[in-house]
């Protein structure tokens, strides 16, 4: 029996990361007591995008960035594009998997 060891493997996928954001930002808005209208008007977003980013996760990638910077530090997002430690890239499927011997 070959042990394995513990290996966790976490299988995302575009709209589970849409999800994520959409959540992240939800409960941003609503810890600051924001309702979507007062966001709105401090992103310069309408609120009718909002109510869909935060039910679908669909959005415009300017629009999500305007948000985000109306609710949580932009340098947080603008920090992951800078020249960090590459991670080691996960296998994307079974044959990999089998063939690396995760």
């Amino acid at each position: 029996m070959v042990g394995l060891g513990m290996v966790n493997f976490l299988l995302l996928d575009d709209m589970d990361v849409q999800q994520a954001f959409a959540a992240h930002l939800r409960g941003l808005r609503e810890e600051a007591k924001l309702s979507r209208a007062a966001l709105a008007e401090r992103s310069c977003v309408p609120a009718s995008t909002i109510k869909k980013f935060e039910l679908t996760g669909q959005i415009s990638f300017r629009q999500l960035l305007l948000l985000w910077q109306s609710l949580d530090d932009l340098k947080r997002l603008y920090d992951l594009t800078q020249n960090l430690p590459k991670q080691q890239a996960l296998p994307t499927s079974i044959e990999e998997v089998l063939k690396d011997g995760f």
